[in-house]
């Protein structure tokens, strides 16, 4: 797989090279004939041969004449092509910049050279020299959107996070949306340089028309990382209203967000539409959090009812005396007498000291009237 990979690097081109580079020195008819004949060979699949013979003519021909270090550099590249073809990322990319290095070679070509070196050079593991040079290539071809992506990796996989972050930054420029491995690549990058506010608007715009939970929940964690509850709430809700998120772990985390978010009201909503359509257990923590999040809410109706049949569930005299203290403040005084007296029963010695004052609070209302 690799060497069919590296089959296209550094291995085609010559014959235009020849014929456009119009500051090369013009080649003898035999060269032309014998570097054709090599191609040809090299495409037939004659691979060590066609090598030992282009590293051959290049060895004889160094010291000569322009147009012998011209035709060497050609056989440079055409054995950079046969290592290729080997699968040696390594040693055509050695060729490559013995061939870029030849005196007279013109600048456009040493320039192309380098550019397949570079991808060689990374593509055989060398990520420091690789990406050195295609930083250096990139410079001059700014607009190279995939060179970019391809110096991001390099980098990544040296750790030097800023750089690769620069790297991304400069082909999102370019093209602002990138595909799902180079967006997941970035969201990884910009996390690690520390520019999870750039992680988080990438994730979010990569959310439209997706279908992946997993984008939905990371998108909703790096909000909620950065401090912004608001945000994190209304990823996970778009997600649980267009299906992407669901089942019970999914809308516990959903009321979690509410209440993390300040919207409680909607954390009792969804959590009563859980318990009715059973998609959640009705179980005691279920319910206790629905009595939680509506008193959060402030809604005292449905708070004082969720509290009361908590009690009810569990017979728990700190839950009725909870629903006491929270009756008696929100002036429900029958209902804070009911709880009170429960919790009283059940051996909660605070809730004789709260009917004392709820008794005390009548006496006083009834002498004023």
């Amino acid at each position: 797989m690799l060497a069919k990979r590296l089959a296209t690097l550094g291995v085609t081109g010559w014959l235009l090279i020849i014929t456009s580079a119009v500051a090369a020195p013009a080649l003898p008819g035999d060269f032309i004939a014998d570097l054709q004949a090599l191609q040809q060979r090299l495409e037939q699949g004659d691979i060590e041969a066609v090598g030992a013979r282009a590293v051959f003519q290049a060895e004889r021909l160094a010291g000569g004449n322009a147009a012998d270090l011209w035709a060497r550099a050609l056989y440079l590249q055409l054995a950079a092509g046969a290592e290729a073809r080997a699968g040696r990322p390594a040693a055509a990319a050695e060729r490559l910049r013995e061939a870029r290095e030849t005196p007279g070679v013109e600048a456009a070509q040493r320039d192309r050279w380098q550019h397949e070196e570079a991808r060689l050079r990374l593509a055989a593991g060398q990520h420091e020299r690789g990406a050195d040079l295609l930083a250096d290539w990139l410079a001059r071809h700014p607009g190279d959107v995939e060179g970019h992506w391809r110096l991001a990796r390099s980098l990544a996989n040296m750790e030097r996070w800023e750089m690769a972050a620069d790297a991304i930054d400069r082909a999102l420029a370019v093209t602002p949306d990138p595909e799902a491995s180079q967006r997941a690549l970035a969201n990884a990058v910009y996390r690690r340089a520390g520019r999870e506010e750039k992680a988080l608007a990438l994730s979010i715009a990569g959310l439209e028309g997706s279908r992946d939970p997993e984008a939905w929940r990371e998108a909703a964690a790096l909000a909620q990382r950065q401090g912004q509850p608001g945000h994190a709430v209304a990823i996970w809700e778009t997600g649980w209203r267009r299906g992407v998120l669901s089942g019970e772990a999914d809308l516990h985390r959903l009321v979690a967000l509410h209440l993390a978010g300040g919207t409680p009201a909607r954390a009792a909503e969804h959590l009563e539409a859980g318990l009715a359509r059973g998609q959640l257990e009705e179980s005691e923590e279920n319910l206790r959090l629905l009595a939680q999040a509506w008193e959060a809410a402030r809604d005292r109706k449905r708070a004082l009812a969720a509290w009361e049949a908590l009690a009810q569930r569990t017979d728990n005299g700190e839950d009725w005396l909870h629903l006491g203290q929270l009756a008696h403040a929100w002036g429900q005084a029958p209902l804070a007498e009911r709880a009170l007296r429960a919790a009283r029963e059940r051996g909660q010695e605070e809730a004789e000291r709260w009917l004392e004052a709820l008794t005390g609070s009548s006496r006083n209302v009834m002498l004023m009237s």
